[in-house]
């Protein structure tokens, strides 16, 4: 059983409610009818009933539920609910009912505080920025992070490198250009992501251009200075850098480069320098290797909000929404 169907019968074993705002996107339509018939999740989608079902017409969506934030039982409650959340910042409830009516990523955020759903899954119309603030302002972060996080799941087909050609890459989607401490928190918090979603053991690599010394530079030293600290933090915890992509991920090229490394050569989990490596990273395995590459996942977020690409096919959904579902199983347990 491939990773993304393993997750898919995780999700059906403990059925959650996934919201699915961007009702007006058929790609998304066609993933809850997928979602829907597979029994995989509950599912939300945020509109009008009959607008909804008159664009979706080859679809089954008999077993959504369907909410209306114009004609919801619920809304003043969030709105309340969403006062006292910003209520450091001062919003006013006309401020708040206005952009619960307008803005379907904070109507969808508001549902999952409210304990009304048990996640949410946007992006394939929103950009990862709105789609993140709203889940930061609404549900904030969880106890004990340190950072939030975004990462991709990348599964290569007929790839025998990371856990059976299944990786995390990260930080792919969120954080810039992270210093030493904020690239260690990304290590440690994708470790667990990946012993979480893929159940084997992480094997973290921290990326470079340099392999154990072969070049000098400050931002060289920014990712052994990261190394040291997860290995001091997390002492069990395989992780080792820096390292080249090709030192970290092949067997042949690790013996060369950084002989007697526990993590060279069998890397599962790629911690990139920064965002601009990491998406650009991602993306080439994506399209050069026909990988499939399911997010950006969140790690850090008091409950799970992910982002999609906005080029991600239904399918793309599916697998994004089942990953969620697995999430919030384990912050339940």
């Amino acid at each position: 059983m491939g990773f993304i169907d393993n997750i898919k019968e995780r999700a059906k074993k403990n059925k959650k409610t996934i919201v699915l705002p961007e009702t007006g996107d058929m790609r998304t339509l066609e993933a809850a009818h997928k979602i829907l018939k597979d029994e995989m999740a509950n599912i939300i989608l945020i509109g009008d009933k009959a607008d909804i079902l008159k664009r979706a017409k080859a679809f089954d969506l008999s077993g959504a539920i369907f909410v209306d934030p114009y004609n919801c039982d619920k809304l003043n409650d969030y709105v309340t609910l969403l006062i006292e959340i910003r209520k450091s910042k001062g919003i006013t409830s006309r401020e708040a009912r206005e952009l619960l009516l307008t803005n379907v990523l904070y109507f969808g955020c508001i549902m999952v505080k409210a304990g009304d759903a048990d996640g949410m899954v946007a992006g394939a119309v929103n950009s990862s920025a709105n789609v993140l603030r709203a889940a930061l302002q609404i549900l904030k972060t969880a106890p004990g992070t340190k950072l939030v996080s975004a990462f991709f799941l990348v599964v290569v087909p007929n790839c025998d490198m990371g856990a059976n050609g299944t990786f995390i890459f990260s930080d792919a989607g969120l954080n810039q250009s992270p210093d030493s401490e904020e690239l260690a928190a990304i290590a440690e918090s994708s470790a667990k992501s990946f012993e979480l979603l893929v159940e084997e053991e992480p094997i973290v690599a921290m990326l470079s251009h340099s392999t154990k010394g072969s070049a000098k530079h400050p931002e060289v030293d920014k990712v052994i200075a990261a190394c040291k600290i997860v290995n001091k933090e997390c002492p069990d915890l395989k992780c080792d850098g820096e390292l080249q992509s090709d030192a970290a991920i092949v067997p042949a090229v690790a013996s060369s480069k950084a002989p007697g490394s526990s993590v060279a050569g069998k890397a599962n989990v790629l911690i990139f320098p920064d965002l601009d490596a990491g998406n650009i990273g991602y993306k080439l395995v994506q399209r050069l290797a026909k990988a499939d590459a399911y997010g950006p996942i969140t790690q850090g977020i008091a409950r799970p909000v992910n982002d999609l690409s906005r080029g991600c096919s239904a399918d793309d959904i599916v697998g994004v929404v089942a990953i969620t579902a697995v999430q919030a199983q384990a912050l339940d347990a």
